[in-house]
């Protein structure tokens, strides 16, 4: 496997656009991503392009607004990680020989999605969803969870949000710009005890791309190339297997395996972008990644540890919480955020002298813990 480099990125800004078509995110995003690179839209040769609802040759339709055409394109569903999932799929295109260019693109339109305003039934098979264990109920037996294991407080699952929703106002292309205290978070209306809504990840339309190539063709284009040193992509296991709800042996397996392929260990990342659905997850994706002990994600909160400024800055981007999440595009996204930092091109949220950085995405039925995949990307400057 030959070295691979990120060389271009963008994003449409991420909100509630029913006016606007998945078609027309993705085109910005694409665009946004070319013109970053500083290639044609002729160098494209090989797209894969994650949509989970509505999705119809996706790609063919978004790369022909920018005159890509006659080439291979792969659209794929894998949930939440389906970005994280076309990202893997233009990389080994890349990392195999196959092709020299590759661009992936995630994109969703959530409020003219077909369950937009809608309850989803469970599906029949589905003996838990028919008992009531869906999203957001799983986070809330988490949280609990948590709580009574660990001593974690509604206080620390709030402060979780109230980090990402200050990260949020520094990034101009989130959709909620917005300070909130921790009395604001749990005042606000109550979802699933104890989680309340603004500890939930808002419904939203957005699209992201990253093109990749290899490091000959990269230099030719910048003197500072970002290269994907570890890439991993793990189906779940079920959750009667776990012996422990707030320990996600998918997440883990998957981190483990980017580790090893990169050469690098949790030490040594200096800035994380994770799925936090719900504010109560993001501190036991702390502890599948490694940042620290199982029970002590807890501490990294209180202590700070993963503020912008802090050791380990974690969804500088505002995260899922406060940048919003087109479930599609999100796998794409949070790898362009952390490509910003490793170029000292993330503005007010930059992560100072950042090095190396790490993407996660968790998607299916009940965000990995159920039928789903993990997608974990590590890239390096």
């Amino acid at each position: 496997m030959r070295e691979v480099a990120v060389i271009g990125v963008g994003q449409s800004t991420f909100g509630k656009f029913p006016q606007r078509t998945a078609v027309d995110l993705g085109r910005e995003a694409v665009v946004a991503a070319l013109k970053d690179s500083g290639l044609n839209p002729k160098d494209i040769q090989a797209a894969y392009t994650a949509r989970m609802y509505d999705c119809w040759v996706t790609g063919q339709n978004i790369l022909k607004e920018v005159g890509i055409t006659s080439i291979e394109m792969v659209n794929v569903e894998n949930a939440c990680a389906g970005g994280a999932t076309a990202f893997r799929g233009a990389w080994k295109e890349v990392a195999s020989g196959n092709y020299d260019v590759a661009i992936a693109i995630g994109v969703e339109s959530m409020t003219t999605s077909p369950i937009a305003g809608k309850m989803i039934p469970p599906d029949k098979d589905d003996l838990e969803g028919h008992l009531g264990l869906t999203m957001p109920v799983i986070f809330g037996l988490l949280a609990r969870r948590q709580m009574e294991q660990y001593g974690t407080t509604v206080e620390d699952f709030a402060q979780v949000s109230v980090k990402n929703h200050h990260h949020g106002c520094l990034n101009p292309f989130a959709q909620y710009r917005k300070e909130f205290t921790v009395a604001d978070i749990l005042n606000s209306r109550m979802v699933c005890d104890p989680v309340t809504l603004l500890e939930c990840c808002p419904n939203t339309d957005g699209a992201a791309a990253a093109i990749l190539c290899s490091m000959k063709i990269a230099r030719k284009h910048t003197t500072k190339p970002v290269r994907v040193i570890g890439s991993a992509l793990v189906s779940a296991d079920y959750r009667y297997r776990q012996e422990d709800i707030t320990v996600s042996p998918l997440g883990r397996k998957t981190a483990s395996m980017a580790y090893e392929m990169a050469g690098v260990g949790p030490e040594d990342i200096d800035l994380v972008e994770l799925h936090d659905a719900f504010a109560p997850e993001e501190m036991l994706r702390y502890e599948d990644l490694g940042l620290c002990q199982t029970g002590e994600g807890t501490r990294l909160i209180r202590e700070r540890v993963t503020w912008v400024g802090g050791k380990v800055p974690v969804n500088p981007s505002g995260g899922l919480l406060a940048l919003g999440h087109p479930l599609s595009a999100s796998g794409v996204r949070n790898i362009a955020e952390i490509v910003l930092h490793l170029r000292g091109q993330a503005g007010d949220r930059q992560t100072p002298n950042a090095r190396v950085g790490l993407s996660h995405m968790l998607g299916g039925s009940l965000a990995g813990l159920e039928a789903g995949a993990c997608g974990i990307h590590i890239l390096a400057r």
